[in-house]
C-alpha cells in the first residue's frame, strides 16, 4: 500500500499539492473532474460515470490482471484541479522493443489539468512513480490499456469523438512537448460518407469477389457470441502481431470487453470473411454509442437508463465506427486481402444506411505506418478527420 506521504509533491511557489488516489472517494473525484473542466466544450462526450469508475477499479477491470497503476490528483486552493494515471503493463514489458514498448517502459494517461503548472507537477509525480518501479522510459498518453484510448488528440477538435475514442484540450499538446516528450507514433481516424456507396472501381472489385465461389462473407451469430469472438481474436492476434504497440487481449479482458460491447454488437455490422471455408479476415462496426450517451451527462439515473435501453433496442446513429479490421498475415500482401476488405466494408455499409440510418462512418484508429489500411481508406474516398499523437521520454 502506498502511503499518503510517499507521493506528495508540493510546488513551493504556489499552494499546489499532488497526492495519490487512495480511496473510493478519491476515485470518484478523479472521474468527476473532467465534467467540470470540459463543461463548456460542446465536442466533449461525458462518459458514463459507472464505466469510467470501472476502468480505474482493479476489481472491475481485467487489465489489472497483468498491470498496476497509481492515480494522482492535483489540489490547489482547496479544490481538485488536475489528475493523471501512471501505470505499468507486464505484457508491454515483455514485448520486443522494436514493437514500441519493451523492457523499462511505463505509461501515463487519463491526464487533465486547468493549467500547465498543474500538468507539469502531475507528470513529475507520474514519472517519479515509474522510476521507483524501475522504469527508464515513459510513454503517454495511454488511458490505460492500449485498447482503450491511446494518444493525445492534436487535430480534429471541432467535432465529437466516436465511441471509444478520446478528446482533449488543444493546449495539452504544448504542455506535453514542453515537458520533454517527443512523438513516437501517430494514429489517424478517417471520415467516410456512406449514403451513396463507393467509387466504381471498388464496386467492380466487390462484384468480382461475389462471383468467386471460394469467398464467403458472413454475418456473425450473436447467439454464439464467445465462439465468434474466439474466431475474431484468433485472426486479430495473427493479423496485428507485428503492429506497433500490439498487446494481445487476456482472458479477463476479453470477458470485460464482451460485457461492455455485447449490447452494441449487431449481427449485420460484424462480418467474417472465409476462403475455402476457413475464416481469414474480419471487420467490426459499432453504432456510435456516444450519440446516445452524450445527452445523459454521465448519469443513468433517474431516466437515462430507460433512454439508453430504448436506443439499444432500436439503434439509430448518424455515424458508424470501424474500430477493428484484420486479415491473416499470409494473405496481407495479396490482392485477395484488399478484395475481402472492400467486400466486408460494402456488406456492412448497406445495413448501416438502410437499417440504422447512418450517413457517415469513422475508420480507426489507423497506425501511420499501416500502408495497407491507409491505401484502403484512400480507395474509398475517406479523409483523415482526427489525428492522435503518442509521445515518449527517457526517464
Amino acid at each position: 500500500m502506498i502511503g499518503q506521504a510517499d507521493y506528495c509533491i508540493t510546488v513551493m511557489a504556489s499552494p499546489l499539492t499532488i497526492r495519490p488516489v487512495l480511496t473510493k472517494r478519491d476515485r470518484k473525484i478523479f472521474v468527476d473532474l473532467p465534467f467540470r473542466l470540459y463543461r463548456d466544450d460542446p465536442n466533449w462526450v461525458p462518459p458514463l460515470k459507472g464505466e469510467a469508475l470501472g476502468l480505474i477499479t482493479p476489481e472491475k477491470n481485467g487489465w489489472y490482471s497483468h498491470a498496476k497503476a497509481q492515480l494522482f490528483l492535483a489540489e490547489q486552493d482547496g479544490r481538485v484541479v488536475g489528475r493523471i494515471s501512471a501505470h505499468i503493463d507486464t505484457l508491454a514489458l515483455e514485448m520486443p522493443a522494436e514493437r514500441g514498448f519493451g523492457p523499462g517502459t511505463g505509461f501515463w494517461g487519463l491526464m487533465d489539468a486547468e493549467n500547465e503548472e498543474q500538468f507539469t507537477a502531475l507528470i513529475t509525480a507520474a514519472e517519479g512513480w515509474l522510476r521507483e518501479q524501475g522504469m527508464t522510459r515513459a510513454i503517454g498518453p495511454v488511458s490505460q490499456s492500449v485498447w482503450e484510448e491511446p494518444g493525445l488528440l492534436i487535430e480534429g477538435y471541432d467535432h465529437p469523438p466516436t465511441v471509444m475514442m478520446g478528446h482533449a484540450k488543444p493546449e495539452y499538446r504544448g504542455w506535453v512537448e514542453r515537458a520533454g516528450y517527443l512523438p513516437v507514433k501517430t494514429l489517424y481516424t478517417y471520415d467516410l460518407p456512406i449514403s451513396d456507396g463507393f467509387p466504381p472501381i471498388v464496386n467492380r472489385i466487390v462484384a468480382s469477389g461475389e462471383k468467386n465461389p471460394r469467398i464467403r462473407i458472413r454475418e456473425v451469430d450473436k447467439s454464439k457470441f464467445m465462439e465468434e469472438a474466439e474466431i475474431i481474436l484468433g485472426i486479430l492476434n495473427d493479423a496485428w502481431s507485428d503492429n506497433w504497440g500490439f498487446i494481445p487481449l487476456t482472458e479477463p479482458e476479453i470477458k470485460d470487453i464482451g460485457v461492455k460491447l455485447k449490447p452494441i454488437v449487431f449481427n449485420d455490422l460484424i462480418r467474417i470473411a472465409e476462403v475455402d471455408g476457413r475464416p481469414v479476415a474480419f471487420m467490426i462496426t459499432l453504432p456510435d454509442l456516444n450519440e446516445a450517451i452524450k445527452p445523459l451527462n454521465g448519469n443513468l439515473l433517474p431516466f437515462g437508463w430507460a433512454k439508453l435501453l430504448l436506443w439499444l433496442r432500436r439503434p439509430k446513429a448518424r455515424t458508424m465506427r470501424v474500430p477493428l479490421m484484420g486479415v491473416l498475415k499470409e494473405f496481407q500482401s495479396t490482392r485477395l486481402a484488399s478484395q475481402l476488405a472492400f467486400m466486408m466494408i460494402e456488406y456492412i455499409r448497406r445495413p448501416s444506411v438502410a437499417r440504422y440510418g447512418a450517413s457517415r462512418a469513422e475508420i480507426g484508429w489507423v497506425l501511420d505506418d499501416n500502408q495497407g489500411m491507409r491505401s484502403i481508406a484512400d480507395a474509398i474516398d475517406s479523409k483523415i478527420n482526427k489525428v492522435y499523437q503518442v509521445y515518449a521520454k527517457t526517464l
